[in-house]
């Protein structure tokens, strides 16, 4: 069994602290990372669970996009807001407006690669940055009284990889925990996710350091917390269709048993319950089109086929989806407890 982890405790400079316990985390992630995804993964287990990033520009704060992705002071603690932007104005505006809606912890982009937001010299595209980052970090840890955290990745490429050197000024910038993505920006997310950089960066900074990248099950996380020596694991694409991915690592952390995977009827109500939260946060219009992305995600984890799934993706109103999970229910209920995890 892996030692009992401990819970990462940060004090804001009001000095009042955050918990986040266990020190799993559910990465931000823009399309994936909304409110009923988010409940889902923190009933699961999972200690910290952060928002899809929110533009730190003043003309698109209030969109349908934005609104959607702000916190709430009922979300589920502690509440954790990514910002995007390269201005240090706009990101303290930002972060204020934040933590005014209830935000308790302010983590700031650097690790997201596409292509409309590096070309914007935000995201990813600020790891070839290194003063301009450290400069915005100041800015945010002087806006708020709250914890300032950051998610950035290797470097701007395979042969320039300066994690060490950003994360060595955003400690000196007063920021309290970092998440690091075993990628380059250049990588984008193909190849294999490397971790030597991770545990260069553990060495060099006394900050909590949160491990991401290609962490999918119980084996794959207890290899990296050994090899970086990171004070814990956040999670991505290895969550999605399997948010009980995180009572198992919870276990891991914990050093107890895991327990068993839910069966397939579990996961099947597990996934109903999801999109009807879906339905209720984007609306029936949006919703639908959401629900299919997750019911896609699902799919392996209940034995659907890919006529399935295209018999799903054509329905074009919730109620005929509902109906047809109403429909399907009883083929799953006959699906043996072995299906795969």
């Amino acid at each position: 069994m892996t030692a009992l982890r401990p819970a990462i405790s940060l004090i804001g400079r009001n000095g009042q602290r955050l918990s986040i316990d266990p020190p799993l985390a559910l990465a931000p992630m823009a399309g994936v990372s909304d409110r009923p995804f988010r409940e889902v993964c923190r009933a699961f287990g999972a200690g910290l669970v952060v928002t899809e990033m929110v533009s730190s520009k003043p003309e698109l704060q209030d969109s349908a996009k934005s609104r959607r992705r702000q916190i709430e002071p009922g979300d589920l603690e502690p509440r954790a807001v990514q910002l995007l932007g390269n201005d240090p104005d706009e990101l303290a505006q930002a972060a204020r407006h934040a933590v005014a809606q209830g935000a308790q912890l302010i983590d700031l982009n650097l690790g997201c690669p596409a292509k409309k937001v590096c070309k914007k010299a935000a995201g990813s595209a600020l790891m070839a940055e290194p003063i301009l980052v450290e400069q915005l970090l100041r800015a945010l840890v002087s806006a708020v009284d709250c914890p300032v955290s950051l998610k950035m990745r290797t470097g701007p490429s395979r042969a320039q990889k300066n994690a060490v050197e950003i994360a060595q000024r955003a400690t000196d910038a007063g920021i309290q925990m970092i998440s690091i993505h075993g990628r380059s920006r250049a990588d984008h997310y193909e190849g294999a996710a490397e971790y030597d950089t991770i545990a260069e960066v553990v060495a060099a900074v006394p900050l909590p350091i949160f491990a991401n990248g290609d962490i999918t099950d119980t084996a794959g996380a207890r290899a990296v917390l050994a090899h970086t020596g990171a004070a814990g694991v956040m999670i991505g694409r290895g969550a999605f269709g399997r948010p009980w991915l995180f009572a198992e690592l919870r276990a891991l952390l914990h050093g107890t048993e895991p327990p068993p995977a839910p069966s397939p009827v579990a996961r099947w109500a597990l996934m109903v319950e999801q999109i009807e939260r879906i339905y209720q946060h984007y609306g029936f219009e949006l919703g639908i089109r959401i629900a299919r992305k997750h019911l896609g995600w699902y799919a392996p984890q209940l034995g659907l086929t890919e006529a399935d799934r295209a018999a799903f993706n054509a329905l074009t109103h919730a109620d005929a989806q509902r109906a047809w999970f109403r429909q399907r229910a009883a083929v799953v209920a006959n699906l043996p407890d072995a299906l795969a995890p």
